[in-house]
């Protein structure tokens, strides 16, 4: 099965806004949660950064098919005199699109170092297998 099929993209917007920020020349402005995702194996592995999160605020919901990631980032001491403040701060979630033939009851999840890595098993059911074809005289494997 193809990977497109199995992890979908989320935001259909963001090809747009990336065009608009290199053409109009408008100030960077960078994803809260950027994402990698490949496959390895019989499983998917999806990393986020996540860097500066409180650990306990880190809270992954699973809904049909949508895994939402949530995490908090302590706001600035208010006593600072800032001169640079670029990092989002404060409450911040993204949701990811997960394919029908992945196994969304044995997702896996580590956060180390300021990554969340996500380990997705590929479901049973969309695993290639074989299919015996039963013949008059015997028994013939065919793959399916």
């Amino acid at each position: 099965m193809e990977v497109a099929t199995m992890l979908m993209r989320t935001d259909p917007f963001r090809d747009l806004e990336r065009f608009t920020q290199q053409v109009l020349g408008t100030a960077a402005h960078p994803a809260v949660m950027p994402i990698d995702a490949w496959r390895e194996g019989e499983e998917f592995v999806v990393e986020l950064d996540l860097p500066g999160i409180d650990p306990g605020s880190l809270d992954l919901d699973m809904e049909r098919n949508v895994l939402t990631v949530r995490a908090q980032r302590p706001e600035l001491d208010v006593g600072r005199e800032m001169i640079a403040a670029e990092r989002t701060r404060g409450v911040f979630s993204r949701q990811i699109f997960l394919g029908e033939g992945l196994d969304t009851e044995r997702i896996g999840a580590d956060y180390t170092d300021g990554v969340l890595r996500l380990r997705i098993p590929v479901a049973e059911r969309a695993k290639p297998r074989k299919i015996e074809v039963a013949r008059g005289n015997g028994h013939q494997v065919i793959d399916a």
